[in-house]
């Protein structure tokens, strides 16, 4: 049997990466709207670091979604 291709530790350090990079596009994401509808450069810096917070919000949404999902998968596995 093959085991997996990468350790424990490697993939929590790739986890942690995609959600800091998930994070940082969303709050990019918001100063580059903020940049186009011809918003200042405060302005743009408080939509980037509000848009931070809600990619930050959003992200331990997901991550308490994908939980609950993952313990109602592992509970149908067990029924059988």
């Amino acid at each position: 049997m093959v085991g997996p291709s990468i350790t424990d530790d490697e993939r929590r350090v790739a986890n942690l990466r995609l959600q800091i990079g998930f994070v940082v596009l969303v709050g990019l994401s918001g100063g580059l709207v903020a940049l186009q509808v011809g918003a200042s450069t405060p302005q743009v810096g408080l939509a980037v670091v509000g848009a931070l917070v809600l990619g930050g919000l959003l992200l331990l949404w997901l991550r308490r979604w994908s939980a609950e999902f993952r313990r109602e998968t592992n509970r149908s596995r067990f029924r059988r």
